[in-house]
């Protein structure tokens, strides 16, 4: 295990961001998984994985308070600020916009129409948001003629433009070749390094997880299952190996 790896599971004296409490994930009261109890942590770079189906959007949606919990209890930390970057985003082709505007929108619950100064750290923002995920060049591009790759490291920076204590990502590189996939995921890790921000990422990239991720959370609805842990942990657990196989073993080393 990382030192890395270490801290973001110890989580130093800091109390989870959000907590699970037996929470009960599913829909119109039927459940899809165990209850879960789980914490996530500053700082820490938190993969989700499991097959198609086991519940992971679900989850997700739960966490953003999108979906109602079937049961069990889910806490948040007071005035703890939340940001979402969905796998695709429906925005009209006709609608001229262009991609650092869109960045920008990301900040829109803090904007201030009369105050100058805020417009101008709202602008800042989303430069340096822009910078992170290297496409500043894209800033003038109208979002509708970027490629699917592109498009996703505007949403990425728009999320990171926020300021969000916590970056929920539902396949962030689906789009992306490797070189991006590559290079999207070291932003995030350093957004929880530099920034101390965390990030959840919905993923399927096992060797990415390994790569990147402090923990993970593995959802297994076929087997009634949910377990976190490191990657190294995750990848030799049973109910993984019985998912996954040899490929799980292959992206664990």
């Amino acid at each position: 295990m990382s030192d890395d790896q270490q801290h973001a599971l110890e989580g130093g004296s800091s109390p989870p961001l959000l907590t699970c409490d037996g929470l009960v994930i599913g829909h119109r009261n039927r459940p899809l998984l165990p209850a879960i109890h789980f914490g996530v942590r500053p700082g820490t770079f938190l993969a989700v994985v499991g097959r198609n189906g086991s519940g992971k959007s679900t989850w997700l949606r739960t966490m953003l308070g999108l979906v109602r919990p079937v049961g069990g209890r889910l806490t948040r930390k007071p005035g703890l600020r939340l940001g979402y970057m969905p796998q695709v985003m429906t925005l009209d082709p006709l609608l001229p916009i262009r991609a650092a505007d869109l960045v920008e929108w990301g900040r829109l619950d803090n904007w201030d129409f009369i105050g100058a100064g805020r417009r101008a750290a709202n602008s800042a923002a989303s430069i340096e948001a822009l910078t992170a995920t290297k496409a500043t060049a894209l800033g003038d591009t109208l979002f509708r003629d970027l490629s699917e790759g592109q498009k996703q490291r505007v949403l990425l920076a728009r999320t990171i433009a926020r300021g969000a204590d916590v970056a929920f990502l539902d396949e962030p590189t689906a789009a992306m070749d490797a070189v991006a996939e590559a290079t999207a995921m070291t932003c995030l890790k350093d957004l929880t390094r530099q920034r101390g921000m965390t990030v959840v990422v919905v993923s399927h990239l096992l060797g990415m997880v390994a790569r990147f991720a402090d923990q993970v959370l593995f959802f297994d609805r076929e087997g009634g299952v949910t377990v976190a842990g490191t990657p190294a942990e995750i990848f030799a657990h049973p109910a993984f190996r019985s998912q996954y196989g040899e490929l799980g073993i292959h992206h664990a080393h």
